[in-house]
């Protein structure tokens, strides 16, 4: 099959109903900082806290595609300090069609997101075990949650 066949398929499926095509994924930014490295790395440590932060960010490109970005952001220390610090702003250029206007928001901010995240996971458990330590699994993240939490919080700073 070639790629105009395959460009050709997608373009009657959107038009029977939604459909959501990734066209690229690439890091936009990676940082992994180890401040404390050797001295953080030996064994028999108590467990760290880890603190994680997500966002979601999209907009509209002129030629009718759309940019998703994934925000990672984790941060391990413990009672004596940071262990290790963690950003990943994992991006994504989608194709989305037969998607009314009123609901593309949702799907740029949850449903592309989705299809992100498990790369997304994959680099920061590889940078974080290049760095010495444990693979570190981000857990699946619940972003219609995230996406409503959001929205909440945008509609209570709109009312302040």
């Amino acid at each position: 099959m070639t790629d105009i066949d395959a460009g050709a398929g997608a373009q009657d499926q959107a038009g029977e109903g939604p459909g959501i095509r990734i066209l690229a994924q690439f890091i936009r930014d990676l940082s992994f900082e180890n401040p404390r490295a050797p001295e953080t790395l030996r064994g028999g440590a108590a467990q760290p806290q880890i603190d994680l932060g997500v966002e979601m960010n999209a907009r509209g490109r002129e030629d009718g595609l759309f940019e998703v970005d994934l925000k990672l952001s984790a941060r391990a220390q413990r009672d004596d300090g940071p262990l290790f610090v963690v950003e990943l702003l994992y991006g994504g250029v989608f194709q989305i069609g037969g998607v009314p206007a009123e609901e593309i928001e949702p799907v740029l901010l949850i449903e592309c997101p989705r299809y992100l995240f498990p790369f997304a996971r994959r680099i920061i458990a590889d940078v974080s075990s290049e760095g010495g330590y444990p693979p570190f699994l981000l857990d699946p993240i619940d972003f219609a949650g995230v996406y409503a939490a959001r929205k909440a919080q945008d509609g209570q700073v709109g009312h302040a």
